[in-house]
């Protein structure tokens, strides 16, 4: 059996720097009231020492735990089949590693979850929350609330308690959707549908909302609902196919939609784009360029929006106001931080489908 090595201790790193054990403990700590020459001895005793500050210990003093939660409001399945939630995790967990904060990832199979999760937030376990992928009714905001943590949301929450607007960070889905929907009328399409994602989110209500300002007047039967998945998009095509089956263009709420949708016209033999034009959202690679054709899309930045959650929170916990801190982490003008949101540009990326 191998022997446990001994920690070095906060004792040990006073001594090599020939400081006192306070001295040590607030360099560790982020403490103010030491002299730079003398908080500098510290630092390079610590590294000398491989010395690994107690984060129970740090954490009675800082009253900070390091640690942020990454509340994700759908099962399992969804989360690791759809890349849009890789890559926003993959912002989010830059943004914390460079500063030093560790990711404790909270998903919610169904309600009975949440109740667990509201438990775990307001069992000062972490510094704040990240949330998202909310549904309309979802009490999680509520719960999460009650649990008095500071959180940011990802994607525009709808409800007002009557409190201060919560702080979110969202992409112009309603510009997006509007964008794709004027270049198919641009290449002369007629008959336009849209197969949205699950209408209990904002992000898939925003999205028919740009649709429909573009296609007020269009045929209802041209709009099926859907649930941002392949196979919810082949389901939503064939059912678009039977209502309508003059339609010659499809805009799908997200990459993984029209990739179900591009199958489905494949096996009715609907040439795309020549008989069927495509557009989906998010530019998710590699699922965009692979597609066949590689699909026209609105892209957004979801790695970015993961970045700016994060950096909204911890800006947050240093005791910046939100507006001021969406100015800060987000660098847009006053008038792009609207509220306590931040909306990110989108843009559409042309490729073979439309």
């Amino acid at each position: 059996m191998t022997e446990a090595v001994s920690r070095p201790t906060l004792e040990a790193v006073a001594a090599r720097a020939g400081v006192s054990r306070a001295t040590v403990s607030r360099v560790v700590n982020g403490g103010d009231g030491v002299r730079e020459p003398l908080a500098e001895r510290v630092r390079q005793a610590v590294e000398e020492l491989g010395y690994v500050p107690n984060q129970a210990a740090r954490s009675l003093v800082t009253k900070r735990h390091d640690a942020v939660a990454v509340v994700i409001a759908e099962p399992e399945a969804r989360v690791f089949a759809d890349p849009f939630f890789a890559l926003q995790l993959r912002g989010i967990s830059k943004e914390l590693t460079a500063h030093d904060n560790q990711l404790v990832l909270l998903l919610t199979e169904g309600r009975a979850d949440h109740a667990r999760v509201a438990r775990y937030l307001a069992g000062g376990h972490v510094d704040g929350a990240l949330v998202f992928s909310l549904h309309l009714d979802d009490p999680l905001p509520g719960l999460i609330r009650k649990a008095g943590v500071p959180t940011v949301f990802g994607g525009r929450p709808d409800w007002s308690d009557g409190g201060p607007g919560p702080v979110y960070v969202d992409s112009d889905n309603r510009g997006g959707a509007r964008e794709a929907v004027r270049h198919l009328v641009g290449l002369g399409r007629t008959r336009i549908a849209h197969i949205t994602g699950v209408l209990d989110q904002t992000s898939a209500v925003d999205r028919l909302d740009g649709y429909r300002d573009v296609m007020g007047d269009a045929d209802p039967r041209l709009v099926v609902e859907s649930d941002f998945t392949p196979g919810g998009g082949e389901r939503a095509m064939r059912e678009l196919l039977d209502r309508c089956p003059d339609v010659d263009a499809v805009f799908a709420a997200n990459d993984l939609t029209a990739l179900g949708a591009l199958r489905v016209l494949r096996e009715h033999g609907r040439r795309v784009p020549d008989d069927v034009a495509v557009i989906g959202f998010d530019d998710v690679l590699p699922v965009a360029e692979q597609a066949e054709p590689p699909l026209t899309t609105v892209r957004q930045d979801i790695e970015e929006m993961g970045r700016l959650m994060a950096r909204l929170l911890l800006r947050g916990r240093a005791g910046e106001t939100p507006g001021a801190a969406l100015a800060q982490a987000s660098g847009a003008a006053p008038a792009e931080a609207s509220g306590a949101g931040v909306v990110l540009p989108t843009t559409l990326i042309r490729r073979a489908s439309a």
